[in-house]
């Protein structure tokens, strides 16, 4: 698996679909490779009383629904075909779901990854070690 065939997944699912006056999902796709191979994608969803959720997770909620937890690498993309990196609750998420998950991989842009602990050098549960 590239990196460019997670962004694609990733692109596949970012479509905006608004099923209600009050709520518009799919401005963000997600796409998680895991250990074992697979790609699980997810979309966000925002609403009016901001209830919704983010597409990273979406994705991590459609892995552990598979029975893993292991992430290799990680993508989120707008409908626009912009990059983006996670946002601290994603990040925080992916750490939490499996504490290997901090040497995933995060694209970050086109040419570019960086893993899970760089952008969370200061972890907080380290220090509870």
């Amino acid at each position: 698996m590239t990196t460019q065939e997670l962004i694609d997944a990733a692109y596949s699912v970012a479509r905006v679909y608004k099923p209600s006056e009050i709520c518009e999902s799919g401005s963000v796709g997600a796409a998680i490779l895991t250990q074992d191979g697979n790609i699980y994608t997810g979309v966000c969803i925002d609403t009016a009383c901001s209830l919704g959720f983010c597409a990273e997770h979406a994705a991590i909620a459609e892995m552990l629904k598979h029975r893993e937890s292991r992430v290799i690498m990680v993508v989120a993309v707008t409908d626009k075909k912009e990059i983006i990196p996670p946002c601290g609750r994603c990040r925080e998420l992916l750490a939490q779901v499996n504490e290997d998950n901090m040497k995933a991989r995060v694209v970050i842009n086109q040419h570019e990854t960086v893993t899970l602990r760089d952008l969370l050098p200061h972890y907080w549960i380290d220090a509870l070690k």
